[in-house]
């Protein structure tokens, strides 16, 4: 007698299960939702509040001299999505692979004409047109959206300095006699800064340029901004 009053309340149990959680899961298991619990909702909205890429405010106006002796400004550059990076042709240690990923870059997105390339010159004196036009032909470059730019040294180096607080200095301790940074700013089509965050959820403020993890990155990047 006990067991069979076991059974029933057993019975109950599941029947009472069924009118409340069935029609749940059905539900669920329509809208593609049955793997769905809280804590991988928590993930997923996590990862796409972390995929949209920060703004760092407004890059610095310019005006310069690219390398077929025309005036190019940030102006220029509004409506398209370009990379900035300041170098030297002259320079023996980090700008030849700082080139070599920036051509990686302008390959992934050459017929793009919302894409552009700004490399400014902190040795202007030596970098005239000419010679940036001749450094142009020799690294290979195709894109007449890539701008190599040149014009006063004091002008620049502030641009750097205290526009996008990217360092540049002369040295005569170093080899080359120049001093910069190896890193790539990334500007949307309205002139303002942008980068990702970090594994930590802190923005990276630039991309490194010399390494396959910054290049990487950078085009993925590109790639977001541009279908803004």
């Amino acid at each position: 007698m006990l067991k069979n009053k076991s059974y029933i309340g057993i019975a109950f149990i599941v029947l009472v299960f069924g009118i409340i959680f069935v029609p749940k899961i059905i539900d669920r298991v329509q809208n593609g939702e049955v793997v769905k619990g809280d804590r991988l909702d928590k993930v997923s909205n996590h990862a796409a509040e972390n995929s949209s890429l920060n703004t760092i405010g407004k890059a610095p106006k310019f005006e310069l001299t690219d390398q077929n002796n025309k005036p190019i400004s940030n102006k220029d550059y509004l409506g398209k999505v370009y990379v900035l990076e300041f170098f030297f042709s002259t320079c023996p240690s980090i700008c030849p692979k700082m080139n070599a990923n920036m051509l990686i870059i302008e390959k992934a997105f050459f017929g793009n004409p919302n894409f552009g390339i700004a490399s400014i010159s902190i040795n202007p004196e030596n970098d005239t047109p000419e010679v940036l036009k001749k450094h142009a032909e020799i690294l290979g470059v195709k894109s007449s959206n890539w701008h190599f730019l040149t014009g006063d040294k004091t002008y620049i180096y502030n641009i750097a300095n205290k526009g996008f607080n990217l360092y540049v200095g002369e040295n005569d301790k170093v080899i080359g006699n120049f001093e910069h940074s190896g890193f790539f700013a990334l500007i949307d089509k309205k002139g303002n800064i942008r980068c990702r965050k970090d594994n930590f959820g802190n923005p990276i403020l630039y991309y490194d340029g010399l390494e396959k993890e910054g290049v990487k990155n950078i085009q993925q990047d590109i790639a977001i901004l541009l279908r803004e």
